[in-house]
């Protein structure tokens, strides 16, 4: 396969040595080199860039991830291919606003915690009565919930533990009290290895041509014997 884009190796090794004047200097040294090479009449050439483009696409070459690589991958990285959990949650929230009596407030949703766990089949009258939620009008249902669809601090009492029904103590938010049941738990899946292939590839794609770029430099610098910030010359050759 082979690489296109020199904009690419200035990005990634900026980002990697955090040096400002780092992506000039590698500019100029492939500037240089293309010019040497005869695909620019001179580093200040109007296309240059194109010059360098073509100047990595023949000099930078890296291989296709194989399946076995990728498979290897899949295997030591499950968690990356996992699809989250998800929940089907209902609330009656009891809203704290800025100077509420906040001991009143928790105190009734305290009791209202009591009543449901007492008689959880009127949950859906309670949500309507006390939720000041607009949930709390289809029994404070709030649908099928994953990781980051709530505030850190919700999603921590719906996915921490394993419970299902109402919970036993109130969850409390930045948004008030909140008495909470959790009627289902699907658990994630980890996703077929088929479906997520090419996303692998492209991952192990990328490392490859980080690694084969930043050796071309190396090898150029040390050709040229020009010193840049953060990356040592070298004499060994390209990785093919």
């Amino acid at each position: 396969m082979m690489i296109g884009s020199s904009n690419n190796l200035l990005h990634m090794t900026n980002a990697t040595m955090h040096q400002e004047d780092l992506g000039k200097a590698v500019h100029a040294l492939l500037a240089r080199r293309a010019v040497a090479r005869g695909l620019a009449n001179a580093a200040g050439d109007a296309h240059i860039d194109a010059a360098i483009e073509r100047l990595l696409e023949q000099d930078v070459r890296t291989p296709e991830p194989t399946d076995e690589e990728c498979s290897r991958y899949y295997a030591v990285h499950p968690e990356e291919f996992t699809s989250g959990t998800l929940v089907f949650a209902r609330h009656i929230l009891f809203a704290v606003t800025p100077g509420a009596p906040l001991a009143r407030i928790r105190a009734q949703a305290e009791q209202v915690l009591h009543d449901v766990r007492t008689e959880p089949a009127r949950f859906a009258e309670f949500a309507e009565r006390f939720s000041n939620c607009p949930s709390g009008k289809q029994g404070g249902s709030l649908g099928q919930l994953g990781r980051g669809d709530s505030v850190p601090e919700f999603e921590r009492a719906l996915f921490d533990a394993s419970t299902l029904g109402v919970l036993p103590h109130l969850v409390h938010t930045r948004y008030g009290f909140h008495v909470v049941a959790v009627d289902q738990r699907i658990p994630g899946q980890l996703v077929p290895f088929e479906l997520v292939r090419e996303r692998i590839a492209a991952c192990l794609r990328r490392t490859v041509e980080e690694k084969a770029l930043i050796q071309y430099v190396k090898v150029i610098a040390g050709e040229e014997g020009v010193a840049l910030p953060g990356i040592v010359a070298a004499a060994t050759p390209l990785v093919q």
